[in-house]
């Protein structure tokens, strides 16, 4: 049973879904547009407002897609009303972001500069120097572009310093002792 690919999804105000024969899903809202493919072995209904998502047969690999496509549905809707933001922090004396055009400027202890590009369907932030706001309707886009921007520096746990997810908890390690003892 299936906890997740059973719950229906409720549609807000705005989004409007289309379904083709061949399962494909075209979502529209106030913050654009996403569309994908699904597995022809799910059936997928509107009615009422509510979204539904059944399986046709109790084989263990349609078992495995019926949650994974409920929950991807339910993503397309939530970007398109309300999307999706990520944001990271930098920590370290010197590190420091800029935003120049659809460029990410990092600063972060190298000997120069790491240029990341920002792509198309999502926006770039840098609040302040040390703050870096990624945001989009496409909530793997925005995972993904984030997760690049981390893996630049990530944080190490001697000193804490890289860059981190806001709120993300570094475990910290003692560092080698002063003096061995004789």
């Amino acid at each position: 049973m299936s906890r997740i690919g059973n719950k229906a999804i409720t549609i807000p105000a705005g989004v409007e879904i289309t379904i083709s024969s061949t399962n494909e899903v075209t979502v529209k809202g106030p913050k654009g547009t996403l569309a994908r493919q699904f597995s022809p072995l799910m059936d997928i209904k509107v009615e009422e407002g509510i979204l539904n998502v059944a399986r046709q047969n109790e084989q263990k690999h349609t078992k495995q897609l019926h949650g994974t496509t409920r929950a991807l549905i339910n993503n397309m809707v939530v970007g398109v009303s309300e999307g999706f933001v990520k944001e990271l922090e930098l920590i370290g004396i010197g590190f420091k972001a800029n935003l120049k055009g659809k460029v990410l400027e990092l600063i972060v202890g190298y000997s120069h500069p790491i240029n990341i590009e920002i792509e198309d369907g999502l926006t770039c932030e840098v609040p302040s120097q040390t703050e870096v706001k990624i945001s989009g309707i496409d909530k793997q886009r925005v995972g993904e572009c984030a997760a690049n921007i981390r893996a630049v520096r990530k944080p190490e746990p001697y000193k804490g310093k890289g860059i981190r997810y806001k709120g993300e908890y570094v475990r910290r390690k003692e560092g080698k002792t002063a003096a061995k003892k004789a």
